[in-house]
């Protein structure tokens, strides 16, 4: 048996049972990140077999903020299914979820695909329909949350599911980096960032992406929801909370995100 089908059977097991794995790189400490990527398509496709849709993609660890949290010092990337997208309350146990943690990002929604190596930024405002404020759920079958940067591509960039809010706005008149947001937990002020804690610019984050799953033959499709990274310190979650996010620029709010937790 491969490291893929090896690790990527331990991952789906952990997901579907919600159990937690040692970190895989003290399992296998020669373990690589193109390692890691492939670990992480063998667990997609297990979850694919179960009639999943891969419905966007995501970047991870992007802000400075999140990456002292976790001491993992460079982005991410994975997948995101259908399964993992939810419209309304998040039933923690019906999504099997471990340790749940809240991040407030900014969603891109494309209109036409985008394929590194060599996007930029502005090619993806080009290709971008719409942009809406986010919640991820990101949760890791590691324990403790004691991952490195195998362990969490490895792990589908530690992806939980996700709720997009019901705003769709126009990047094009928007000053993507200096967007605000202020994220309350069960109604009492929670967290602030903007837009720059991701890469300087979300959109150069979604570029990011892009370049880097380029490498690997996968692009960024036309319809696809990509979200572009934490703009605050990720929260635990637990039943009972209420997440909500507010997303607004210079001449006020623009809109809003609930995560509520079940």
């Amino acid at each position: 048996m491969s490291k893929a089908e090896d690790f990527g059977g331990a991952l789906y097991r952990a997901l579907r049972q919600r159990h937690t794995l040692q970190p895989l790189i003290q399992q296998d400490p020669a373990l690589t990140i193109d390692d890691a990527y492939a670990i992480s398509l063998n667990f997609l496709s297990r979850r694919l077999a179960d009639g999943e849709r891969i419905v966007g993609k995501k970047i991870g660890v992007t802000s400075k903020a999140v990456q002292d949290m976790l001491g993992v010092h460079q982005p991410d990337f994975g997948f995101l299914t259908d399964w993992m997208q939810v419209d309304g309350n998040i039933d923690i146990d019906g999504k099997a979820l471990i340790a749940p943690r809240a991040e407030a990002e900014i969603a891109f929604i494309l209109k036409s695909s985008l394929n590194g190596p060599g996007v930029t930024a502005a090619d993806v405002l080009a290709a971008t329909a719409s942009i809406a404020p986010c919640f991820e759920i990101v949760d890791s079958r590691i324990a403790d949350w004691k991952i490195g940067i195998v362990d969490t591509v490895a792990d589908n960039a530690s992806c939980g599911v996700y709720v997009v809010g019901k705003e769709r706005l126009d990047p094009a008149g928007l000053d993507l980096p200096n967007l605000h947001v202020a994220v309350t937990r069960n109604g009492e002020p929670l967290s602030e960032g903007y837009g720059h804690a991701v890469q300087g610019d979300p959109a150069q984050a979604v570029a990011w992406l892009a370049n880097t799953l380029g490498a690997y033959g996968v692009t960024l499709d036309a319809g696809d929801v990509i979200l572009s990274g934490s703009l605050v310190p990720l929260a635990p979650a637990a039943k009972g909370d209420r997440f909500e996010m507010t997303l607004s620029d210079d001449t006020g709010p623009l809109g809003t995100c609930v995560a509520n937790f079940v």
